[in-house]
């Protein structure tokens, strides 16, 4: 992509520094993930390690395989993860985490990970062996409600786990971010803070929840940062999200991969998934088929972006503002303003900073 005017040679400079180690090391990662599939499942390692609990009976088989998958993988995986999530981070002067506390974030998301696809495995198992000839019915419905329940359930109980919310303390900000939300129509229950400073120095926003766990929540380095005007464009941004239901658009597209998903295991494996033994080749599909949405699920965001970017014009009728806003986030997060066209096409859920500054500055005038 062509250089950006707004930001300084040297600026983009840095921006290529950092993050093309970091496009590699997202390729290198997934390269990793791949080479441990296809070791537990064809090679003589795998096959050591399934028969430690194919004993089990099928349903314990199934979620110790499952248990073992995800730990194998977090363990070939954590030199890479450790070095591109921590150490360069600390390095770039973005990570405010000590190397223990990194490793406890890490700790609960493993665990997480063990008990979400020990769970699905299992029961995909469980129906395999109770429906043989139907049991991508019962299990594409059920994936879908995974998908439906976890968007409710997420911000009550995952996102706690990694960090702190309170509502927003100033009164009067508060009071004038929650009238943006009578302007926009979108009635705003609360506006929360996370306490992501204990964690990074980097600064962002963004809506969760469906229904009654629907929140606004804003970075508390967002808030030490931003003034006013831009706090209110961001703010502004993700009300924006909410009055075009983006959350529920994108829950609804995650049921409908879900069962995709589904549909494309039974069409590989069919009633061989009853052993247990094929997760990581329904692993290793589930990856393709990843893989080839991705530039779909990628454009179809920075469709979003740039429509909740508008919103936020919309309400503020402060183009300054959002110019600020947006250029000092790229600054403080050291976005990147020219990326690989393959990077942008597959990792770019958001537009870059100088597409959304150009295309709020083509609105205004």
């Amino acid at each position: 992509m062509e250089p950006s005017l707004d930001f300084s040679h040297s600026e983009q400079d840095r921006a290529v520094s950092y993050h093309r180690p970091l496009y590699l090391a997202t390729l290198g990662d997934a390269v990793l993930g791949t080479a441990v599939l296809v070791v537990l499942r064809w090679t003589w390692p795998g096959r050591e390690l399934w028969h430690t609990v194919e004993e089990a009976g099928w349903a314990g088989a199934a979620a110790a395989w499952a248990a073992i998958v995800v730990l194998a993988s977090w363990l070939v995986r954590a030199p890479l993860s450790c070095w591109r999530g921590w150490w360069r981070e600390r390095r770039w002067g973005f990570s405010t985490q000590s190397f223990g506390a990194w490793l406890a974030d890490q700790g609960k998301g493993l665990a997480i990970s063990v008990v979400l696809l020990a769970g699905a495995w299992t029961g995909v198992v469980a129906l395999a062996h109770a429906l043989p000839g139907w049991w991508p019915a019962p299990a594409a419905a059920g994936a879908a409600l995974a998908v439906l329940f976890l968007s409710f359930v997420a911000p009550l109980l995952l996102e706690p786990v990694f960090n702190r919310f309170t509502p927003l303390a100033d009164e009067a900000l508060a009071a004038e971010l929650l009238a943006l939300g009578e302007r926009a129509a979108v009635p705003v229950r609360e506006v929360l803070v996370a306490d992501a400073s204990r964690r990074t120095t980097k600064v962002n926003a963004y809506v969760s929840g469906i229904g009654r766990t629907r929140r606004v929540v804003v970075y508390d380095t967002l808030l030490e940062a931003a003034d006013t005007g831009a706090l209110k464009t961001v703010v502004a941004h993700e009300l924006g999200h909410r009055r075009e239901r983006d959350v529920a658009k994108l829950t609804i597209a995650g049921m409908a991969g879900a069962v995709a998903a589904v549909l494309l295991v039974w069409g590989v494996l069919g009633t061989r998934v009853a052993s247990g033994r094929e997760l990581p080749v329904a692993l290793l599909l589930l990856s393709a088929f990843q893989l080839v949405t991705m530039p779909l699920g990628a454009a179809w965001s920075r469709k979003l972006e740039y429509r909740a970017d508008r919103w936020s014009l919309d309400l503020t009728g402060d183009l300054a503002a959002f110019e600020r806003a947006f250029e000092e986030l790229g600054r403080r997060n050291l976005s990147d303003p020219a990326p690989p066209r393959l990077a942008y096409l597959f990792l770019f859920g958001h537009p870059t900073v100088p597409e959304r500054v150009a295309a709020a500055r083509a609105r205004a005038a």
